[in-house]
């Protein structure tokens, strides 16, 4: 991660998770203080052949009503921000720290604050946008004026894995650009199977889940399908 380059700006601090192992994280708190604009921007990330990401956050935020003195500026929500790039270019000073060039994601709010006489409670948001097309991108995450930490980053997409149906095999298959697209793969079948109806292919829903089977294979003469397998067959002849 790399922060912007201010006088206010987010801190990495060392802490420990629910099951007190230690981990890295990153604070920010100058509530006291009014027109916080503080950056947090993530390494750059390969995108490979994904259309849609996933971004898991956790983090914990203090209840603003529990901190003695400060002005009405005290925010308890955090923005989310992703930058498109061909390549790992970003700078301190470029892209500007700004909405526009980067692509706002969500406002992040917590189901839960904590005041100064309780543990930080956890929060576990998780937002997706897409599509995406250039070779990566960054995250980014504007603090307002919250006192809060930013626990840990989990970035993913979603896939339907390789399956079999109707005797025919689909291959791993990332989701598509939305949430309700429909990505259709192609299918082949198995060994020692033959077409019956064409073409083959299954759509891959946004949760990564298969559905609508259009097509199927059958056995080739001499074979059959135990155990959902083709294997085969061997003719017993009476001798009579």
């Amino acid at each position: 991660m790399k922060d912007q380059r201010t006088n206010q700006k987010w801190e990495e601090v060392s802490g420990y998770d629910d099951a007190m192992n230690p981990i890295r994280t990153y604070q920010v708190c100058n509530v006291r203080e009014l027109n916080q604009n503080n950056w947090l921007r993530s390494d750059f990330i390969p995108r490979k052949d994904v259309l849609r990401v996933y971004v898991e956050m956790k983090f914990t935020v203090r209840d603003c009503n529990s901190i003695p003195n400060i002005p009405g500026s005290c925010k308890e929500t955090f923005n989310l921000f992703y930058y498109e790039s061909d390549s790992d270019s970003a700078t301190s000073t470029s892209p500007f720290w700004m909405e526009n060039p980067y692509v706002k994601v969500d406002t992040i709010a917590p189901d839960e604050s904590f005041s100064m006489l309780e543990s930080g409670r956890v929060n576990t948001k998780i937002r997706s946008f897409g599509p995406v097309s250039k070779a990566g991108f960054y995250l980014a995450f504007q603090d307002l004026g919250a006192c809060m930490s930013l626990i840990s980053v989990r970035v993913f997409y979603k896939k339907c894995s390789t399956t079999i149906a109707n005797f025919a095999v689909f291959p791993e298959t990332a989701t598509g650009a939305e949430a309700t697209s429909l990505v259709i793969a192609p299918g082949t079948c198995v060994p020692n199977a033959l077409e019956v109806s064409v073409p083959l292919k299954l759509y891959c829903n946004g949760d990564g889940e298969w559905m609508v089977p259009v097509g199927s294979c059958t056995c080739m003469a001499g074979f059959e399908p135990p155990n959902g397998r083709i294997i085969l067959f061997f003719l017993l002849r009476s001798l009579a």
